[in-house]
């Protein structure tokens, strides 16, 4: 399972070091793509083949459909592990995510999202002091 929150540099080359307790769980490969909130998604390969699906049996005919479709499946490039556990992030998602130097890497359960530091921290600020308001809404979905 993927879980926890690590810091991380990316370095010149643009190559981006994963934990390694994360690396276990997601292979020699993955798939990274555009993410809500202006980050970035890592999918291991079986949880992006079973997004990937989901995502093609949308329908054509509805706009918002066919246009998250277009961002997350035209968005996405495999990524394989080098020896040293880094990846190789392409220049257009890192200017989508807005990534600097130091990251946030982020474990939830079956991917990883990858943040420029600066702005998860006032991401995870807000919605820390957000807690209680969030519960009482997931509490309607049985959580």
């Amino acid at each position: 399972m993927l879980i926890g929150e690590y810091i991380y540099s990316i370095d010149q080359k643009k190559r981006l070091a994963i934990p390694a307790k994360f690396r276990r769980s997601l292979g020699r490969k993955a798939v990274v793509t555009r993410g809500i909130d202006g980050c970035l998604v890592v999918y291991p390969l079986n949880e992006w083949a079973k997004l990937a699906k989901k995502l093609q049996e949308l329908p054509a005919s509805q706009v918002d459909a066919r246009g998250f479709a277009r961002i997350m499946l035209a968005g996405a490039v495999d990524v394989a592990f080098d020896k040293l556990g880094r990846i190789l992030l392409p220049d257009y998602l890192k200017k989508y995510a807005g990534l600097k130097k130091e990251v946030a890497i982020l474990g939830l359960s079956n991917r990883l999202e990858i943040w420029d530091n600066s702005k998860w921290k006032q991401y995870k600020e807000k919605k820390e002091k957000q807690v209680g308001e969030m519960v009482s809404k997931l509490t309607e979905l049985g959580i």
